[in-house]
This record gives C-alpha cells, sequence and structure tokens, in this order.
C-alpha cells in the first residue's frame, strides 16, 4: 500500500522547487521587463522614481523570496543533511547554491537597490545600477542551478518512494 502521506522533508523539498522556480521566472521577467524602465543603458540615465513607484522589493520580493524562500533554503539545508544517498547529495547542493544566492542578496543586492532608489540620475548612479543589472546575470544563474539541483533532488525522492 502507498503511504499517501508526506513527510515534511517531502513538503519542505516540494516548496523549495516551487519557490525557486517562481523566483527564477520573476527574476528573468525583472530583469528583461521591469529593469529597462529603471535604468536607460544606451542613454545613462538611471530613473530612481520608477524604480520607487514599482517599489517590487516590498510589493513582490518580500512575498516571495526574502522571506520564504530564506526559510525553506534554510530548511532545506536541515532536511539534506538528514537525507541519504543521492538524494542528500542533489538536495544539499541546491540548498548551498540557493544560500549563496540569499547571501548575495542581503549583502549587496538588496542595499544597493534601497540606495539607487534614493539616488539622483548621475553618471555614479548609472554605473551602480549598470553594475547591479550586471551581477544579476550572476544571481540568475545561482537560482536556476539551485531550481535545477532541487529538481533533481526531488526525482531522486520520487524514486526511493519518499523515504
Amino acid at each position: 500500500m502507498m503511504n499517501l502521506k508526506p513527510s515534511a522533508a517531502e513538503i519542505f523539498l516540494w516548496l523549495f522547487v516551487l519557490n525557486l522556480g517562481v523566483s527564477l521566472g520573476a527574476g528573468l521577467y525583472e530583469h528583461r521587463i521591469v529593469l529597462p524602465r529603471w535604468l536607460d543603458a544606451t542613454g545613462a540615465h538611471w530613473f530612481a522614481e520608477a524604480a520607487r513607484q514599482d517599489n517590487v522589493g516590498l510589493r513582490f520580493w518580500a512575498f516571495v523570496s526574502t522571506g520564504p524562500l530564506t526559510l525553506l533554503t534554510l530548511a532545506s539545508l536541515f532536511f539534506a543533511t538528514r537525507a541519504t544517498g543521492p538524494l542528500r547529495t542533489w538536495w544539499l547542493a541546491a540548498a548551498v547554491v540557493a544560500l549563496v544566492d540569499r547571501l548575495l542578496t542581503f549583502s549587496y543586492f538588496i542595499p544597493t537597490m534601497m540606495r539607487l532608489m534614493q539616488a539622483s540620475d548621475t553618471p555614479a548612479s548609472v554605473e551602480s545600477a549598470m553594475l547591479w543589472a550586471r551581477l544579476n546575470h550572476l544571481r540568475h544563474l545561482l537560482v536556476a542551478g539551485a531550481w535545477l539541483a532541487s529538481l533533481q533532488a526531488l526525482s531522486w525522492l520520487r524514486l526511493q518512494g519518499g523515504r
């Protein structure tokens, strides 16, 4: 008889996979669609007012990644260390990569964007915003790597029958 009651570890892994996927998609959308409203790289202008109006940090990211992904990453570190075999390897890899993303987000991306939202349209603010945008590609790669590794962990969880 199949056990239909998922364990806490299974639930957290599923939530981790889902949240990473949403974060990746939303991050790519923001970079491709929303960021050009804030930064005109060709004309070298920073539009802080547009960034303040969008306020995606408080309107979206706080509910998707700032809190939830951080907590799911920490929970994943906890549960992954208790897993065995390939499930442990993939889940731990996903959690560590997500942790690197979280550390970069809290130490660089959030503080820099908060400063940029108050900055005027100067060459220094444009350069800071352009660096933020370039480094954002690294963040996309980290989240994509964590998401793919977490999907692999989920595959191993299903192969092991939830053990």
